[in-house]
């Protein structure tokens, strides 16, 4: 009885690893989305513009409901909630989250691709390569 558990353990913890990595890049691809959809909202709004004309508000709301990019990417960001709460089920906390900091070099390397004027210098090289290895040093056995 006690050997049918550890492969269905092993199993739960890939299984749990396999979410975890897949919301990093869903993670990645929602920070995209949102920052192309923010980008098309248009000038920043103050606080004193609002206080001043309320209505500011109400076309600011239109403009996040109708902005496709804005929707996707809060959307994506809730598939990876509800996968993170899958995820976290099957397997420690403490071994599975720091995988999320993965989302951080995910973001770096789309938005080489996909968002205009942004470039990759010696320290984001440098800190993802600390991020790899942390969260390589974080998921080793005990």
């Amino acid at each position: 009885m006690i050997e049918a558990t550890v492969p269905d353990e092993r199993a739960q913890a890939r299984r749990s690893f396999l979410l975890v990595f897949s919301c990093t890049l869903i993670g990645a691809l929602a920070q995209i989305f949102v920052k192309q959809g923010t980008a098309q909202l248009g000038t920043h709004v103050t606080l004193v513009q609002v206080l001043r004309e309320p209505g500011l508000i109400v076309r600011f709301c239109l403009g996040v409901i109708t902005n496709m990019k804005l929707f996707i990417g809060y959307g994506m960001y809730g598939i990876n909630t509800f996968l993170m709460a899958l995820a976290l089920k099957g397997r420690e906390l403490s071994r599975l989250y720091p995988i999320i900091a993965l989302t951080y070099v995910w973001v770096t390397i789309l938005s080489l691709f996909v968002l205009p004027g942004e470039h990759l210098n010696f320290f984001r090289t440098t800190g993802i390569a600390f991020i790899v290895c942390g969260v390589s040093v974080l998921g080793l056995k005990k």
